[in-house]
């Protein structure tokens, strides 16, 4: 395995001159040997981009790559000792699906004995052992993107190993499952796995550290758990959650706030804000009904009830901005058209100026 520093940036573009030229703007990063990541954005932010220019597909245009501090840019995806799985199964139909996990040994002159060993460790892992003998032409889709998950896995001299939405085509009832897996690799073989994907769960679920993308720019990099509590900027807060974040144009005094017509008085475990228009960011289940009298409340009128099973969907209106608020299943529901008071100040209440966080 190995340290992976990015200090670099890439367009497809002769000449870029501006943000929208390029599709990884600069950017300086850090994947530690041995870390689990999860490169999380919609489609077009530059995240395969990445994922390319570390395994050695792709030259960037600007800066460098370094593994453990040697200069790897041109070095090619062989060079890097890289191990690479695709959107789409990259496997052998005439092999066995033994023949299949054990190539990447064979190829480089693995002892028999030491293939025969590792093959079976990883057809363990992704619950594949009674099937070593089957000819991979015979299997479904899924089971060819599983065989495709082993020969990424199955060296343990690796660099790291990159996933390139790797669950596409998995039958949806087994994502999880194999989430799990990915995860319990991790923890039993402690590979550097750089996963790419567009989905929220899968990134959260899988990875220690996520890096959020938008707009070929990295706007956050942090645990699942800091990228709901403290989105460092707007984007995270709306991508992240279901649903994401609400916000609330505030105009901020300090140590008070307006909120349409409401005045509010930040709490003591609130920093003084700087003052001008701000942006005030609270979670669906941080955004609770409350007495009037309440600190931090402000006075809203339900829209929208749905009942979503395990939970309820609450939208509300307050003066002219629509919020969502996430109830528990036996909480009390208020009907539509009828008043509401919700506290919008409190410990997950996060602010923004200009998109970025002020207390992150």
């Amino acid at each position: 395995m190995a340290r992976i520093d990015l200090d670099l940036a890439h367009s497809y573009r002769p000449n870029p001159s501006q943000d929208s030229d390029y599709a990884l703007l600069p950017l300086t990063m850090r994947f530690e040997d041995g870390g689990a990541y999860a490169l999380l954005g919609p489609s077009g932010c530059g995240k395969t981009t990445m994922l390319n220019i570390m395994s050695g597909l792709l030259v960037p245009s600007q800066g460098r790559v370094t593994f453990d501090g040697v200069d790897m840019t041109r070095a090619t995806p062989q060079q890097r000792n890289i191990a690479q799985v695709f959107q789409f199964p990259v496997i052998y139909d005439t092999m066995t699906v033994a023949e299949n996990l054990a190539f990447p040994l064979r190829n480089r002159r693995v002892p028999e004995d030491r293939i025969r060993q590792r093959v079976g460790q990883i057809a363990e892992m992704l619950e594949m052992s009674h099937q070593l003998d089957q000819r991979a032409a015979g299997l479904s889709a899924d089971q060819k993107q599983k065989i495709s998950l082993g020969r990424g896995l199955v060296r343990s001299d690796v660099s790291a190993v990159l996933f390139d939405e790797p669950l596409t085509v998995i039958d949806p009832h087994l994502k999880w499952q194999l989430r799990r897996k990915l995860k319990q690799i991790h923890r039993e073989l402690k590979l550097t796995l750089i996963y790419v994907t567009h989905d929220q769960v899968e990134a959260l679920t899988f990875a220690e550290q996520v890096v959020v993308m938008t707009r070929g720019r990295v706007v956050q990099l942090g645990s699942p758990d800091a990228l709901f509590e403290r989105p460092a900027h707007r984007f995270v807060g709306h991508f992240i959650g279901s649903p994401g974040m609400n916000f609330l144009p505030v105009h901020s005094l300090g140590r008070s706030l307006r909120l349409e017509a409401h005045a509010m008085s930040l709490p003591e475990d609130i920093a003084t804000l700087p003052e001008g228009e701000l942006l005030l960011g609270v979670r669906p289940e941080y955004l609770v009904p409350c007495a009037a009298s309440t600190p931090g409340a402000v006075p809203a009128e339900v829209v929208q009830v749905q009942d979503v099973g395990t939970w309820w969907l609450v939208s509300a209106r307050i003066g002219a901005h629509e919020v969502k608020v996430r109830l528990g299943a036996d909480a009390e529901v208020p009907a539509p058209g009828r008043p509401l008071w919700l506290q919008v100040l409190g410990p997950h209440t996060c602010f923004y100026n200009q998109n970025e966080a002020l207390i992150a």
